[in-house]
């Protein structure tokens, strides 16, 4: 995969769309785990709903946050593992073309 030429605006906006593309599907079901539960949290004072589905919300909105939370840290740490191991391969590019490192 080639990298983008950082050095043009197009170069740019290629980078940061690759970047906003790694571990889309982690990130996305954990902030909507976390909406859910923090919604959950709020529905019995909000809406006056003491049950869902025969179960109490504030456990269900626990049970959500404790799940979203993990799927979060979990995209921070393959967006950084993947920028981390591409860096490396522009870098091992450089060496092997002969060019001095920067």
């Amino acid at each position: 995969m080639k990298h983008p030429d950082l050095s043009t605006k197009e170069g740019r906006k290629a980078h940061r769309h690759e970047m906003r593309m790694v571990a889309v599907r982690p990130r996305r079901w954990g902030l909507w785990l976390l909406t859910a539960g923090f919604l959950l949290l709020l529905a019995p004072s909000a809406l006056n709903m003491h049950s869902l589905f025969g179960l109490w919300p504030p456990m269900l909105g626990g049970a959500c946050i404790m799940a979203g939370a993990p799927l979060l840290v979990a995209s921070v740490v393959l967006k950084r593992r993947y920028a981390r191991q591409r860096d490396a391969g522009q870098a091992m590019v450089g060496r092997i073309r002969g060019e001095p490192p920067a």
